[in-house]
């Protein structure tokens, strides 16, 4: 893909974008912090689940 074509392109694409509202923005932020949240508790439990293994 040549210069012109990739930059073409992301205009486009910038063109097609808008702005999110304020409910989209806190659905997408709620969603967030959803996910660092599951994926905290899992590194925890695997942490945790080895510190127990390596006492017993």
């Amino acid at each position: 893909m040549d210069v012109k074509r990739a930059i073409d392109s992301a205009i486009n694409t910038l063109k097609l974008a808008r702005k999110s509202d304020v409910d989209e923005f806190m659905l997408y932020l709620k969603l967030i912090f959803l996910g660092i949240i599951i994926v905290g508790t899992i590194g925890f439990i695997i942490q945790f689940i080895g510190a127990i293994l390596k006492i017993g």
